[in-house]
């Protein structure tokens, strides 16, 4: 199959492309960008003019519900949601049923998300037996079946032996580690940001301490024991400035932060808001100003959905019982675009957070449009104004505090594998 997108602006951070480019897609790698291959004749042409030729997006954060929690989402469901979304490549968390602690599991969700063919699926391996912070688990034949790091998810680690243990065995083997920074002891059954908001509505509290607390203990140990760590979903000043901190220092650690943490705040829990109920919770204005200038300045690398599907039953309970999670696919590239405009950046910045930075902390061949890559790529409207509807979202989860608002910036097409994967009606 050969594809030409012609008339398209292409945006390619990894590669410095910033202009207005043809794409040419053969056998399904990118063939030739700007002048066609000697020879080339297209199967099919793509007229890009007003849009933005990007490479597939890649979200760090996925769950995609299988194994185990069909009844809230499928594999399909989310990874058709994904390509909607202009989302090729992602990474999901290991905290299935039964978690993804056994290499069978890994391969087995491999081998489904292969057969769907939808998008490229780069699970994450359990760091310990049932996300229980005890065990190690075998990383390296975790890392065979196709594991691109490991994770104790949203599950604490209470014991420091066993997280330098892990740190060593990680390190020995070049392993990135990728965890969410949160004292157990000062989160344990928090459900919103420890402070004015909280108190007024009777809700139980999280510091923002539990976050940096827990932050300079990660870093030390990695800092002790030369392991590359990844810190998911930041959601403190602190915990910014720490992370800015330990880079200086030369520890290798990298950071993402939640479309929702980008643009939301404590405010928006309103009036017991379910859809509010996040992990971590939403914090200060404060927090979300540091938040979206680590990002402009690298000091957080990446932009993520966070992307969890909860049912609706789930999210009709009292807030402090609701679920937590917010449904997010479809939504990484407008809030992506959001935060450049909000912030004065580029639009390229906002697609190096969503391409080429997540790639290059998962370290796979995605993210970029160079001759004789995948030819996985996102085509979108930036100015396409469009209102978020349950009924119009792919997802099985509904779930997003973004329910109801106008968003800027909508995918037209996706391609994966140089075939036509999604195109919008």
């Amino acid at each position: 199959m050969k594809i030409h997108i012609k008339n398209g602006h292409v945006i390619d951070p990894k590669n410095n492309l910033n202009s207005k480019k043809d794409v040419f897609v053969a056998a399904g790698k990118i063939a030739s960008i700007g002048n066609a291959p000697d020879g080339f004749i297209a199967n099919q042409t793509i007229d890009a003019a007003g849009l933005v030729v990007s490479p597939g997006f890649v979200d760090l954060s996925a769950r995609l519900r299988e194994p185990g929690s069909e009844y809230t989402a499928t594999l399909k469901t989310e990874l058709q949601a994904a390509i909607a979304g202009g989302i090729t490549s992602l990474a999901c968390p290991p905290d299935t049923t039964p978690v993804l602690d056994e290499p069978g599991l890994v391969e087995m969700l491999k081998h489904r998300a292969k057969l769907l063919n939808l998008a490229h699926v780069y699970p994450l391996g359990a760091l310990t037996r049932r996300l229980e912070g005890k065990l190690l688990t075998e990383m390296n034949a975790l890392s065979n079946a196709g594991c691109v790091g490991f994770s104790q998810a949203d599950n604490a680690m209470t014991d420091t032996l066993v997280l330098w243990r892990a740190f060593e065995y990680a390190a020995t083997f070049g392993y990135t580690i990728f965890l969410r920074a949160e004292d157990y002891y000062l989160a344990q059954n928090g459900v919103a940001h420890d402070g004015e908001i909280a108190s007024r509505l009777g809700l139980k509290g999280i510091p923002a301490a539990a976050e940096s607390l827990a932050i300079a203990s990660i870093l030390r140990i990695a800092q002790q024991t030369n392991t590359r760590i990844h810190l998911c979903r930041i959601s403190s000043a602190e915990g910014v400035e720490l992370i800015r901190a330990a880079k200086k220092n030369g520890v290798q650690v990298s950071a993402d932060v939640s479309t929702q943490h980008c643009h939301l705040t404590e405010m928006d829990i309103g009036y017991f808001n379910a859809h509010a109920n996040l992990k971590p919770p939403l914090r200060s204005t404060r927090d979300k100003n540091a938040l979206c200038q680590g990002l402009k300045d690298g000091t957080i690398d990446a932009i993520c959905s966070d992307h969890t599907p909860v049912n609706d039953d789930a999210k009709l309970l009292p807030f402090a019982e609701a679920e937590a999670g917010a449904s997010g696919l479809e939504l990484l590239l407008p809030l992506a675009l959001k935060w450049a405009v909000d912030n004065k950046a580029s639009v390229a910045d906002a697609i190096a957070k969503i391409t080429s930075h997540p790639a290059h902390i998962l370290n796979i061949a995605a993210g970029d449009l160079s001759v004789n890559a995948n030819a996985d790529i996102a085509i979108f409207n930036p100015q396409a104004e469009w209102k978020v509807q349950a009924s119009q979202l792919k997802s099985q989860g509904k779930n997003t505090p973004f329910l109801g608002q106008s968003m800027l910036g909508q995918i037209q097409y996706t391609l994966l594998n140089g075939q036509l994967s999604f195109q919008k009606n």
